[in-house]
């Protein structure tokens, strides 16, 4: 097998294993609040799961901001931030594995675009929109395995921005909880 079609093997299975794991996870998404249970694991596991699914909407936010209430604020944001920036891997696999899901998609090409453009920026809009709460987030990963962006960068750059704005979530459920017993 030669070295472009070992290539391509990769790209499919790639592609395929986000797809199946995105659709496994959309289908236990309500399960997956079991997770809550198990302290810090358990808010690690369902972070990754809520992060890992590509395009479908999984929630993750809300459940650190609940978990911040009543746990150590930053430990839910170490836990939540690792697991999120972790689950992202699925949006970078997925443009590695070729992005045909998106490529017609207007903002996956301007954030591709700009990516490609300015390589030496690409890391802080990786953090940038890891930080932002919005659903374009998967787009841009995709866009990091398009180019085939260092991943060992990107899982950093991502797990940075992913854990400060867990960090604000978990210190906001926290704060909330407060306000609301005085």
């Amino acid at each position: 097998m030669t070295p472009k079609q070992r290539l391509t093997v990769a790209r499919i299975l790639a592609l395929i294993a986000v797809i199946t794991i995105s659709i496994f996870i959309f289908s236990i998404r309500d399960q997956a609040k079991e997770l809550a249970r198990y302290g810090y694991p358990g808010i690690f596991l369902l972070s990754i799961l809520a992060n890992a699914t590509v395009i479908l909407p999984a929630p993750g936010i809300l459940f650190v901001f609940a978990m911040g209430a009543v746990l150590n604020p930053l430990a839910v944001a170490l836990a939540a931030g690792t697991g999120a920036a972790i689950g992202e891997l699925s949006g970078y696999l997925a443009g590695f594995g070729g992005s045909a899901v998106v490529e017609r998609m207007d903002m996956y090409e301007r954030i591709k675009n700009w990516m490609e453009k300015h390589p030496h920026l690409s890391y802080f809009v990786i953090m940038l929109l890891a930080f932002i709460p919005n659903p374009f987030f998967d787009l841009a990963g995709i866009a990091a395995g398009t180019l085939r962006m260092n991943v060992l960068y990107f899982l950093l750059f991502c797990w940075i921005g992913k854990t400060a704005k867990m960090l604000l979530f978990a210190y906001a459920g926290s704060i909330g909880i407060e306000w609301l017993i005085q």
